[in-house]
C-alpha cells in the first residue's frame, strides 16, 4: 500500500551539490516552510516544555539547521517577548551554513555532536531526521539527549497521503525546481509515523519522551530532563 512503509531512497540534496543549487534549494524550502509555519511548534511547545520562567534565557542547538532560518525565526520571536534565545546552528553542509553568514555556525555530524554533555539548555531539530536511517536517527536522539541540559524537541514530517497530496497541490501554485519538488515528495515517503519515533526514543534510552501528531502533517518528539 502507498506510504505504508518508509522508503530509504536517497534524496537529491542528500549528496553534495553546487553552491548555487544549494542556495536555490533553500529559497524554495523557505517558501514552503513559511506556508506551513514551520517554526510554530517550537514557539508553542518550548514554553510548554520548560515553562515561561525558564524560557527567558536559553542556549539552543539546532541540529541539521541548514541555512539557519529556524534559529533566526525563533530568536526574533523570543526577542519580541523580551526573551534572550541564543541559537547555534549545526549542519554537515558548509554551503548551507554559508548562507547564514551572521549566525553562530558549526559544521559537524548530527549523529556525533562535537559538544560536551549538557552544553546547551535545549537541543532542537526540524524536519531533518527523515534524512537518516533508523540507526542514525536513534544516534541523533542519543546525542541530542546527551548535549541537552533541560530537554529536546524534535519535529519531523508525518508520513501520510494527506500531506503528500497537499504538497502536490501546492506545487501547482508555487514554482519550484524539479529537483526540489521531487525531494519534497520523497521526504514524505521517508518520513516517520508515531510508533516509529516512540520505538526510537525508547531504544535511545530517553526516559519520559512524548511523541504526538501535530495537525496531521508533523510529528513532535519532546522530553525534559529531571533536575
Amino acid at each position: 500500500m502507498f506510504l505504508s512503509c518508509r522508503t530509504t531512497q536517497e534524496e537529491y540534496f542528500d549528496s553534495e551539490r553546487p553552491v548555487a543549487e544549494v542556495a536555490e534549494f533553500f529559497r524554495s524550502l523557505g517558501r514552503v516552510n513559511r506556508f506551513f509555519d514551520f517554526a510554530e511548534p517550537f514557539r508553542k511547545l518550548l514554553p510548554k516544555l520548560l515553562g515561561d520562567a525558564d524560557c527567558r534565557c536559553l542556549s539552543i542547538l539546532d541540529v541539521g539547521a541548514g541555512d539557519g532560518a529556524l534559529g533566526r525565526t525563533v530568536q526574533g520571536w523570543a526577542a519580541k517577548r523580551g526573551w534572550d534565545w541564543r541559537v547555534v546552528n549545526l549542519d554537515s553542509s558548509l554551503p548551507a551554513l554559508g548562507l547564514d553568514s551572521g549566525g553562530l555556525n558549526v559544521a559537524g555530524s548530527a549523529v556525533r555532536l562535537p559538544f560536551r554533555e549538557s552544553s546547551f539548555d535545549v537541543v532542537i531539530a526540524s524536519q531533518m531526521a527523515h534524512h537518516l536511517s533508523d540507526t542514525e536517527a536513534k544516534m541523533l536522539l542519543q546525542e541530542s539527549w546527551r548535549v541537552a541540559r533541560r530537554g529536546i524537541l524534535v519535529c519531523d514530517l508525518h508520513r501520510n497521503i494527506g500531506l503528500y497530496l497537499v504538497l502536490r497541490l501546492l506545487f501547482c501554485f508555487q514554482n519550484h525546481p524539479a529537483s526540489f519538488r521531487s525531494d519534497a515528495l520523497l521526504s514524505v515517503k521517508r518520513a516517520w509515523r508515531t510508533p516509529d519515533l516512540v520505538r526510537l526514543a525508547d531504544e535511545a534510552g530517553i526516559a519520559g519522551a512524548s511523541v504526538r501528531l501535530y495537525f496531521g502533517a508533523r510529528l513532535v518528539l519532546h522530553a525534559r530532563k529531571r533536575c
